[in-house]
């Protein structure tokens, strides 16, 4: 299994931080480049625990689906979301705050 972490630093308190990171809109907006859009499940807003949102965008030269369901989630702590149907084998990722 591959594991690939990142630190991000932010000046935002955590609450802002954690539901940032949530955020529908902002991911649309932020991956705008791969034209990255919510096709499915959860398209705008906040998503939440037990919920799934399904992407459609432009990776490695085309279009891949990738859809995750958030599996756990600790307000303001923590969440996870894992692929439900996608092109990897499995994909997890973990958010830390």
């Amino acid at each position: 299994m591959t594991t690939i972490q990142l630190v991000t630093q932010i000046n935002a308190s955590k609450q802002i931080t954690f539901d940032t990171a949530r955020d529908i809109d902002l991911h649309q907006k932020s991956a705008a480049t791969s034209n990255e859009k919510a096709i499915a499940g959860i398209t705008s807003g906040l998503i939440n625990y037990n919920e799934t949102v399904t992407w459609r965008g432009k990776h490695f030269g085309f279009y891949l689906t990738h859809k995750s369901r958030i599996t756990q989630m600790d307000l303001y702590d923590y969440f996870l979301d894992e692929m439900e149907e996608g092109k990897f084998k499995s994909f997890r990722h973990q958010h830390f705050f």
